[in-house]
């Protein structure tokens, strides 16, 4: 039990993508211009962690908590947290909270911020990013430092809600992108497997079934291949994520979702 412990607290983290080292991007990606039909101020999407869907682990909540007018342009506030429970809570607490503030237009990221306590482990991390100039500042234990960035660069919760608005899901031709995590950029592939029906507590959905492999620290801890279910319509809402390890499966099942004021 107590191997099983560490993946699933990590698993509490589970909205982050990421596929490759930061070595391994030998050409610019760039994200690519997209039009946001996924998404809106609202939508709260709740998912229970579990391990091989037999022990709890506790909740995640991700949501779209504001639109806000910032130096005259529109942003959206993407917040998720993570809480632990039951068997969990007591051996490893977990308590996270992550924000992310993106350009409501191109999707790129303004600002993210990370507030972690994974047992008696605390981390806090704040990193802002100038699109304009190709930057982001990184603020952490009292040390800043400024890197630079690729166009349109995303953080990692932004990530997923900008694959979200991808139209391009094609069998075998991955789509890629990049993302910066404490300063370092990292190339992003999300494979499109095929679509399948599956069923949850909520119902049946028509999904389309990516592939994705964590790199970078807060991912499933490297535990090996990431499966993300998503609604095949235009939210894309990701219904069911999965990983397997050596023990079985980290399994995030969504149990509930309240959908956005559809402005956009």
């Amino acid at each position: 039990m107590k191997k099983v412990l560490p993946y699933l607290c990590a698993l509490l983290l589970f909205a982050h993508l990421a596929t490759a080292d930061p070595d391994s991007v030998q050409k610019p990606i760039h994200n690519i211009a997209t039009v946001n039909h996924a998404f809106s101020v609202g939508e709260r999407l709740t998912y229970l962690i579990s391990w091989s869907n037999i022990l709890n682990a506790g909740t995640a909540v991700m949501e779209v908590r504001e639109e806000k007018q910032v130096d005259g342009e529109k942003v959206y506030v993407l917040v998720s947290t993570a809480r632990s429970s039951g068997l969990v809570s007591k051996f490893y607490k977990v308590n996270d909270i992550i924000e992310s503030t993106i350009d409501a237009v191109t999707m790129s990221s303004l600002s993210y911020k990370l507030d972690q306590s994974h047992g008696k482990r605390k981390k806090k991390r704040t990193m802002t990013f100038d699109q304009d100039e190709g930057t982001v500042t990184v603020f952490e234990e009292g040390k800043q430092e400024t890197y630079s960035t690729p166009p349109g660069i995303l953080d990692p919760l932004s990530s997923l809600y900008y694959v979200r608005t991808r139209q391009d899901f094609t069998v075998g031709k991955p789509i890629s992108i990049e993302v910066n995590d404490d300063g370092k950029n990292y190339a992003v592939e999300v494979l499109t497997l095929g679509r399948e029906k599956i069923k949850t507590s909520l119902g049946k959905f028509d999904t389309i079934k990516v592939k994705t492999y964590p790199k970078y620290e807060g991912v499933f801890q490297h535990t090996g291949d990431i499966y993300i279910w998503f609604t095949d319509d235009k939210r894309k809402i990701p219904v069911l994520m999965k990983s397997e390890i050596s023990i079985g499966s980290i399994v995030a099942t969504l149990v509930a979702m309240q959908a956005g004021n559809e402005k956009q």
